[in-house]
């Protein structure tokens, strides 16, 4: 199975279309966002990924994801890498078809800055998105 994307969004809808078919909405997807206050603050966004199980396959999967503040998914955790959060959740898909899956992590910043989602299904590679919390906007 493979990562076909993943990002983080606002909102995350599914509808039916002819066929059938589905269609996925996201809407406002972001790789930073303005701090609600000044840190420190806990932020929750939505990180959505999608994924395909390729015909001749079992369809059953795990995906993980570990968000860190660096580029390193299996780095020193007591270094600036160190998790956190993390999150696995097995799924499965019928082979040929997508599926999605749909994370919150629970981030807690002390300082604003830029941290990692490292994901992956079973034990594949990683495929990393980006996040910068920014400081708060004057209105």
């Amino acid at each position: 199975m493979q990562i076909v994307s993943a990002l983080f969004v606002e909102n995350f809808e599914m509808r039916q279309a002819p066929g059938p078919s589905t269609r996925i909405d996201l809407t406002g997807a972001m790789f930073s966002m303005a701090a609600t206050q000044p840190v420190p603050l806990t932020i929750s966004p939505h990180l959505v990924a999608l994924i395909f199980c390729p015909p001749g396959e079992s369809g059953q999967g795990v995906f993980e994801v570990v968000f860190r503040r660096d580029l390193d998914p299996d780095g020193d955790q007591h270094d600036l890498g160190e998790h956190m959060a993390r999150n696995v959740s097995p799924f499965s898909v019928e082979p040929g078809k997508f599926t999605y899956r749909l994370v919150r992590g629970e981030l807690e910043f002390t300082e604003y800055g830029q941290i990692f989602a490292h994901c992956r299904v079973d034990r594949g590679a990683w495929h990393v998105v980006p996040f910068t919390l920014l400081p708060p906007v004057d209105a």
